[in-house]
């Protein structure tokens, strides 16, 4: 346990001055992503301009699903962003070495490594459309609702890194799967939005197959109702478990498979 405080602290350090190194970069990177999910809230409020509901839901419940859906990505963003470079380089360009002279677990290292900061940029519009929607809903809050939004929270977390572990880990095989992991991350949009209003094939790609509803709209229905607990907070907990050993145990088979490789 102390070897992993020390390298992580060695990681941070790394990192810090790496952040000192590149600000303009970082900034830009952060300023970057709100201005994306910026121009997504303004095509959503021109959808609502003309209509006063979508499918029975107001443009405040819409937004509250929105701002909820970015806290488990923004997480994810934040510790886990150097997956991608698993299967994009590392494998291909024999990078993958320098993890295994370590005496440490591998994915951990590779999370470790990388402190993404451009998430700040998510988690600014996160907030902001958090403190603008729960004021004008009237949403139940008791003793335990923190407590809950909190671990459900994590849970959401598990299920977008367990999809990043295993698609990446696919390149131990084939020696890039970034793209794999692009395409099936990319679904996630999907979850950023009442699961109602698409056709049944999209809601059970998204609910049972691809379970990006249960980081978002799943949780933040019973947040908003107070109803369903088991399925919508219990779905989001079963389905980041099993994801995550799922993707564990496809990590550790891709590992045994791995052969160094460069260009």
């Amino acid at each position: 346990m102390m070897r992993y405080i020390r390298l992580h602290r060695i990681f941070i350090a790394q990192y810090l001055k790496r952040l000192m190194e590149y600000k303009v970069d970082f900034m830009l990177g952060a300023i970057g992503l709100l201005i994306a999910q910026g121009m997504q809230l303004i095509f959503l409020g021109i959808i609502f301009s003309a209509i006063p509901a979508l499918k029975g839901w107001r443009f405040e419940e819409v937004l509250f699903i929105y701002g909820f859906s970015l806290v488990p990505k923004t997480i994810d963003h934040l510790f886990t962003d150097n997956l991608w470079m698993v299967g994009y380089r590392i494998i291909r360009k024999g990078e993958f070495d320098k993890y295994l002279t370590r005496p440490i677990n591998t994915l951990y290292h590779v999370i470790a490594e990388n402190f993404c900061v451009d998430a700040f940029g998510e988690l600014l519009t996160c907030i902001l459309l958090l403190a603008y929607s729960i004021p004008k809903l009237n949403i139940p809050f008791h003793w335990h609702t923190i407590p809950l939004f909190l671990i459900v929270s994590v849970f959401a977390t598990l299920i977008y890194t367990s999809l990043k572990i295993m698609t990446s880990a696919i390149s131990f095989w084939t020696k890039a799967s970034g793209h794999i992991t692009h395409m099936l991350y990319m679904t996630n949009d999907f979850g950023k939005y009442p699961v109602t209003i698409y056709n049944k094939a999209v809601q059970a790609l998204i609910t049972y197959v691809v379970p990006f509803a249960f980081t978002a709209y799943f949780p933040a229905t019973y947040f908003l109702t107070g109803k369903n607990p088991l399925f919508c907070l219990g779905g989001t907990v079963i389905a980041g478990t099993v994801l995550f050993l799922l993707a564990i145990f496809v990590w550790n088979r891709g590992l045994r498979a791995y052969e160094s490789a460069g260009s």
